[in-house]
């Protein structure tokens, strides 16, 4: 008997369009899948690498409120989670910051780009653009007691490792400092200097250990700087 042809069964269009909807739904959601693994990643490595700047502020002295102290600057001492311990720190750096605008958060992306985790200064004091006009930022590396990453010259490690940096917001070989920062500086290292019996005499401009800086700039008011730490 002559042998009958397979009958061949032809799917059905409607079937194969599901199928390859279903293959191209697979593959989006797989590109998808990684693309977003991919940027969740990407967002942890960015933020791994942005400088910290965080810390505690405090307001202009005109607006902070009066104490036994005298400055209104007892949580220097109280905040820290490490105790300020006597002998930790023996001399003060005074430092500018050498824009005429700034905040703890540029100049922390400054160190940052500089090869530094964070903001290298304890202390920061705002000129009104970009901070408070005499404004007090408490960087994490006083809060913790950590060393700085601020000085520069032939003892720039030393300094880093035990003296305390102050940075006044503004250029000051172009633009005096204003009288709410200078006030403000002048009270915080006259509280360092009696809290931690550090002498006027280890109270540093960095370009006096830094040949070749002039930094906090040559319209900083030295004279009247050094005859206020003295009398205080």
């Amino acid at each position: 008997m002559p042998r009958r042809r397979a009958t061949k069964v032809s799917k059905p269009r409607n079937s194969r369009s599901a199928q390859q909807s279903r293959r191209v739904r697979t593959v989006w959601l797989s590109l998808v899948g990684s693309m977003t693994a991919v940027g969740g990643l990407l967002l942890v490595m960015d933020g791994s690498r942005s400088g910290r700047s965080d810390g505690l502020t405090l307001q202009p002295l005109a607006a902070a409120t009066r104490t036994p102290m005298g400055n209104g600057l007892e949580s220097v001492f109280t905040a820290p989670s490490v105790p300020v311990k006597q002998g930790r720190w023996t001399s003060i750096v005074i430092h500018h910051s050498g824009e005429p605008v700034g905040s703890a958060q540029s100049l922390s992306e400054q160190f940052r780009a500089a090869g530094h985790k964070g903001l290298g200064h304890h202390f920061i004091i705002g000129n009104g653009r970009g901070m408070d006009n005499g404004e007090l930022h408490v960087g994490y590396r006083w809060l913790e007691q950590l060393a700085g990453a601020h000085a520069a010259g032939p003892q720039a490690n030393q300094f880093n490792a035990t003296s305390i940096s102050i940075c006044l917001v503004g250029d000051g070989d172009r633009q005096k400092f204003t009288t709410a920062q200078i006030a403000r500086m002048e009270e915080l290292v006259s509280a360092l200097c009696r809290q931690l019996g550090i002498s006027p005499k280890n109270v540093h401009l960095h370009r006096d250990i830094a040949p070749g800086t002039t930094d906090p700039g040559q319209l900083f008011p030295e004279a009247r700087f050094r005859q206020s730490v003295a009398a205080r």
